[in-house]
């Protein structure tokens, strides 16, 4: 039994800081701060209790990654145009 409410205290606090995070990034798109942090870690937290945050993750993933990939590039040809 008591096994059975701590586990049930872990996942609602799991739940819980998920989603504070998420709501946390959501707040940092719009203020200056760390959204790009914030927001898959609520997911990954969310993503243990909700399959609708698991595609989410996934999502915000192949996202970031673009970006990251974008903004090398970006980086590449501005490297290239200030050396010549």
């Amino acid at each position: 039994m008591t096994n059975n409410i701590s586990e049930k205290i872990k996942r609602l606090a799991l739940t819980l800081l998920g989603f504070v995070c998420l709501l946390l990034g959501a707040i940092f798109i719009l203020l200056p701060g760390p959204a790009v942090f914030f927001i898959p870690l609520g997911l990954a937290l969310l993503s243990l209790e909700f399959d609708w945050a698991k595609i989410w993750l996934k999502k915000s993933q192949r996202y970031f990654r673009r970006a990251a990939i974008k903004a090398d590039q970006a980086l590449h040809w501005l490297n290239r145009k200030l050396r010549s």
